[in-house]
């Protein structure tokens, strides 16, 4: 199975440690966090990898290849001239998806609990073009699902701002957070053509959910963390050392 993991951010809520490293390579519980989602995708079955790279690009092909891709086929996804967000990124390596199979993509900072096997299985049972990992819990920034959990709009609570703009009666719908993990079908390459070079997936979703099926995945029992700030890395810890990503 084939999967990419989003490594290139700059990772600015995390300086100054990323002022001399990336984000890929801060160290949780003795090993960087590119090494922590390898480890899960890698025995969860994924044997193919392409990771994304801007911010210190050669720190992590260097450590890549000191830990000989972790015994799986391990690629990357030069960005260093354009980080092209989150679409853009899964766009532009399309020709590493090449075997007609869905792929999951799986954001670097991001440490669970989560059953990736039951996550891609649920996609496979569906007709949906991309199954997204989602929960109940506080930010700010929701998607809203119907109760098929098919996507239907975005909010965000604290300016009003909602996706598509004039979105009626958002308090009708589910609000969950997206948790940063996500499978999509190889169908997704042949609509994202209207798109600019550089563009976020969450907006590609949104512009395509009118026509195709965009569903959540809420995994019972889910813990996760976003290790995305420097007040979070303690946790972080704690979260590796109990087993919780396990």
């Amino acid at each position: 199975m084939k999967a990419m993991i989003f490594a290139a951010g700059l990772g600015t809520r995390l300086k100054p440690l990323t002022d001399c490293l990336p984000k890929a390579l801060i160290p949780i519980a003795g090993k960087p966090l590119l090494e922590h989602v390898i480890s899960k995708l890698k025995s969860s079955g994924f044997d193919e990898i392409i990771v994304n790279i801007h911010h210190f690009p050669d720190l992590i092909i260097d450590f890549l290849k000191a830990n000989n891709n972790f015994g799986i086929r391990i690629e990357v996804s030069d960005e260093r001239d354009l980080l092209l967000d989150t679409g853009g990124g899964i766009r532009k390596a399309a020709a590493f998806f090449n075997d007609g199979k869905p792929f999951l993509v799986h954001n670097v900072d991001i440490l669970s609990n989560l059953d990736i096997n039951a996550l891609y299985h649920q996609h496979l049972r569906t007709n949906s073009l991309a199954t997204l990992v989602v929960s109940k819990r506080d930010t700010f920034r929701y998607l809203l699902f119907n109760d098929d959990l098919q996507l239907k709009g975005w909010i965000n609570e604290k300016t009003g701002e909602t996706k598509p703009v004039g979105f009626k009666k958002p308090e009708l719908y589910n609000k969950l957070a997206f948790s940063g993990i996500q499978v999509l079908s190889p169908t997704v390459f042949e609509f994202m053509s209207e798109f600019d070079e550089k563009f976020p997936i969450m907006d590609f979703y949104l512009s395509s959910m009118k026509n195709q099926i965009i569903s959540g995945f809420v995994p019972s029992d889910y813990k996760m963390l976003d290790v995305g700030k420097l007040d979070v890395l303690d946790e972080a810890e704690k979260f590796v050392v109990q087993g919780t990503i396990i």
